[in-house]
């Protein structure tokens, strides 16, 4: 079936996804990548991953040019970052360049509570949709697996002796599950005597803010993956010394559950281009990039490489630079900012129900913020793209606001059709990425250096990013970083847990706001991963589901198939 045979745009995505015809993976992989089957582990016959020898054999290969898809600030009305991802990578391979698209894979806690799915949308997906968003590949269960054997071990290292003289009120290593589940902030176990373990109180946190997550997106290979999860610190002794993962015992049993998800997962868009999937951390709990393997594997596959990061740019895009450049090496050679009409009017106040009437005053008013992200995103030497992600009831005159606010700015512009044209939508979006590539790669800069004081990283993000006059930080907190640049880790970079839908810590405070402070209650060290987590304003690590799940609409019907995933 051809994308002129699929259903219409405005059909469920589901049902557009379902529609698609895909090649076999095998094949796909050998004629537009060069995979050979041999160097694939199948997942079916349209999914596989890449064997890591095979990466490793590739890895002194000339390297593509990668692009960075980021967004304004989220709002209820949705921005289409990953939609973006995939038309922008599917407009590119129309225009005749070779290029692959790197993306996070879907948690199920949003999944099955508001925000739904992570696959794209409309004739801009990748597919299988459902297998994507569900289970996809078994990565999710490894990595919530090997975090719940670290738990595990640390209790029954208290239960017979205690050999590491651990404190059990100091024990910071929770528990994760991969669902939206309020009831398990907080918790009590070991209750019910001697047998069962020593009481203590711990919690849990989703899957995708796990340390574990973070390191499977960050690790270079095997080796690396093991000593990450060594170096974990789980808790501190009576002394306060810190104890690892190593110390435990459990780094190698983690390495071999996580050993086939460090491999890259291998499917096709709807338009059967290439795209590895791979990792999910979220952006605004934790660093909001796939993985390091998937985006360098796919540098040595591809003239191009599009990636995304979590949220808008002050999120994704600050810690895909300070945290996974800076461990990596990569730079962007060209970035994209995502914006849609629909969003702009929000951030200029209007509310979600009035969205379909015509408001150019409203877009001007809200282009704070899209003029917001681009200031910051020049701070690190880079001048994006800005992509009109376009929706069917946007007015010309609305657009024509965007296009000269991006002119006036020395801003390239381009209007988006990917969602309801697929690739020949974004054809523009790739041509006018194209040429920035082809003007050179910007002399990319990171925001602080390694050996700024940790307070004075989160202080330059708050006030260069945020716009914020200054830092809160709670008396516990600052003990917390002071002991952790006691402890050798004081040149790591931060990672800023906080609200995606302001510059602020209230998420109330829309378009561009200034004059707030960021109020900094929690610092947690994630020293496997290799960044320090201030955790701000009222932004928690195992989130709640709303008052109606979009679990409640998601079944079987008749035939077994699936309905109202979205």
């Amino acid at each position: 079936m051809s994308n002129q045979d699929l259903p219409p745009p405005g059909a469920p995505d589901i049902e557009i996804a379902r529609a698609a015809s895909m090649d076999p993976i095998l094949p796909l992989a050998e004629e537009r990548l060069g995979v050979p089957a041999d160097a694939l582990v199948p997942y079916g016959h349209h999914k596989a991953k890449v064997s890591l020898d095979y990466i490793a054999s590739i890895a002194d290969r000339p390297k593509g040019k990668l692009v960075l898809v980021t967004a304004i600030t989220p709002t209820p009305a949705g921005e289409g970052k990953t939609t973006t991802s995939v038309g922008l990578n599917d407009g590119l391979n129309k225009i005749g360049v070779k290029s692959m698209v790197c993306l996070r894979e879907p948690s199920l806690g949003p999944c099955f509570g508001m925000k739904g799915g992570a696959a794209g949308g409309g004739r801009a997906q990748v597919i299988p949709m459902e297998d994507i968003n569900l289970h996809f590949n078994g990565d999710f269960h490894a990595i919530t697996s090997a975090h719940s054997l670290l738990a595990a071990l640390i209790d029954n290292h208290l239960q017979w002796g205690n050999k590491e003289n651990i404190d059990p009120r100091r024990i910071v290593w929770r528990r994760v599950v991969d669902m939206n589940d309020r009831a398990l902030r907080n918790i009590t176990v070991g209750l019910g005597g001697v047998p069962h373990g020593v009481p203590r109180e711990t919690g849990f946190d989703i899957t995708v803010a796990s340390e574990i997550m973070a390191i499977l997106c960050l690790a270079n290979d095997l080796t690396d993956l093991q000593k990450r999860l060594g170096d974990i610190i789980v808790a501190r002794r009576y002394d306060k010394t810190p104890v690892t993962a190593r110390e435990i015992g459990a780094d190698g049993a983690m390495a071999v559950l996580l050993k086939d998800a460090l491999q890259p997962n291998l499917v096709q868009s709807i338009e059967h281009n290439p795209a590895f999937i791979h990792g999910g951390p979220f952006a605004n709990i934790a660093h909001g990039c796939n993985s390091v393997m998937a985006t360098k594997t796919a540098l040595s596959l591809a003239d191009v490489v599009v990636t995304e990061a979590g949220f808008g740019a002050d999120l994704g895009a600050e810690k895909f630079l300070d945290i996974k450049c800076r461990h990596s090496g990569l730079r962007p050679d060209a970035v994209v900012l995502v914006a849609t009409i629909r969003a702009l009017k929000m951030q200029g106040g209007v509310a979600k129900n009035d969205l379909g009437k015509p408001d150019p005053a409203a877009v001007e008013r809200g282009s704070v913020n899209i003029l917001r992200h681009i200031e910051n995103l020049k701070k690190f030497g880079v001048t994006p793209v800005v992509a009109i992600n376009h929706f069917v009831k946007d007015s010309d005159e609305e657009v024509a606001v965007v296009q000269r606010l991006c002119k006036e700015n020395d801003v390239r512009v381009a209007l988006a059709k990917h969602w309801a044209e697929g690739g020949d939508g974004a054809t523009d979006l790739a041509q006018e990425v194209k040429d920035q590539l082809d003007a050179g790669s910007p002399d990319v800069n990171l925001l602080y250096p390694d050996d700024m004081p940790l307070k004075e990283k989160i202080e330059t993000v708050a006030k260069e990013i945020y716009r914020a006059d200054g830092v809160s930080v709670t008396s516990a907190a600052a003990r917390n970083l002071k002991e952790f640049e006691a402890l050798g880790f004081g040149h790591l970079p931060v990672c800023i847990a906080k609200t995606q839908y302001s510059f602020s810590t209230n998420p109330a405070l829309i378009g561009a706001p200034t004059g707030h402070t960021l109020e900094v209650r929690e610092a947690r060290l994630s020293a496997g991963a290799g960044f320090v987590v201030a955790v701000c304003g009222d932004i928690m690590t195992m989130p709640g589901l709303p008052s109606k799940p979009a679990a409640l609409e998601i079944g079987l019907d008749d035939n077994g198939e699936i309905v109202g995933l979205a």
